[in-house]
């Protein structure tokens, strides 16, 4: 294999973000006031895409993943789901990384690497090529909610150059 290429974590935005999927963090969110003032809503951060064919049995569901991190913090593998989007929403405030490629036809070229702080979280589209799961501290715990159901909603692509995430001082 060749060298790993080195990309710089960039910090998650909406803005930059955007073409991978929608970032769930309240600042700067749509927000009311709810149950007699007492609660803001932070309202429709990220919608769920549950995709499959007419009479399919699909539902959303909510799992926790608890994530190692890993080491070395080099990735050789992206994978997407093509049937529903899939969100990670940090449980006990630990950062994690981001490594996404656009939708369609992988092009390594294209990859690009989030550090998604520990108060933030993230939601793919589906499709959207992406690293499984890299917490950076020990049994990170992270509330997911994607798709369950028929059909193959898991394609993996070993990459030909690895990836070597440096993250920001």
């Amino acid at each position: 294999m060749n060298e790993p290429r080195k990309l710089v974590a960039e910090p998650l935005t909406r803005e930059a973000f955007a073409s991978f999927g929608d970032v769930i963090d309240p600042e700067g969110a749509e927000s009311f006031p709810i149950n007699q003032g007492r609660t803001e809503r932070f309202h429709a951060l990220a919608p769920v895409e549950l995709l499959g064919e007419a009479g399919e049995s699909v539902q959303g569901i909510l799992s926790i993943f608890r994530g190692q991190p890993l080491e070395p913090l080099e990735v050789r593998l992206m994978e997407r789901h093509p049937l529903g989007s899939q969100a990670f929403v940090p449980m006990n405030n630990c950062p994690f990384l981001a490594v996404v490629a656009p939708p369609g036809d992988f092009d390594e070229s294209e990859i690009r690497v989030f550090l998604v702080r520990g108060d933030q979280g993230l939601s793919y589209r589906a499709g959207t090529w992406h690293a499984p799961l890299l917490p950076l501290e020990p049994d990170s715990d992270y509330l997911v909610v994607d798709r369950q159901g028929p059909g193959n909603n898991c394609d993996e692509v070993p990459l030909t150059q690895s990836i070597l995430p440096i993250l920001p001082n």
